[in-house]
């Protein structure tokens, strides 16, 4: 009893220290930055919004490289300069360039890509290194 005890207190505080936390996801990481821009098939569709909706929050819950994350849609724009014309928009940080190419080919990528790539018209994505 007494060595299940130690084991699962050292498995919650290896999870713990080395998993990905809401704590974490606060602290934007601005050595890289992926932005995306997604144009939908059909953007009034409910069920349509509903998929892709359910299938990228699912791919930024288990992205292993994801630092910070945020899933967006364009608020409605009063000046000439705002670009509202796409659905919806994803923004991740990253520690590197290199988490960021292991990104885009993990697993929960590529699923997000089989589930939801057939929804959309049009990406558009802008990636930054901070200066």
């Amino acid at each position: 009893m007494k060595n299940l005890f130690y084991t699962v207190l050292f498995l919650t505080m290896t999870v713990t220290s080395y998993g990905q936390n809401k704590e974490d996801m606060k602290n934007f990481d601005s050595n890289f930055v992926h932005t995306v821009f997604f144009w939908l098939k059909n953007p009034d569709n409910v069920e349509d919004r509903k998929a892709f909706e359910t299938s990228i929050l699912k791919f930024m819950r288990d992205s292993k490289y994801a630092k910070t994350n945020f899933v967006g849609v364009p608020p409605k724009a009063t000046r000439d300069v705002v670009d509202g014309s796409f659905t919806y928009s994803l923004v991740v940080s990253f520690e590197s360039a290199e988490a960021q190419a292991k990104y885009q080919t993990e697993e929960a990528h590529n699923l997000f890509v089989a589930e939801s790539s057939n929804l959309w018209t049009k990406v558009i994505v802008y990636d930054s290194q901070g200066i």
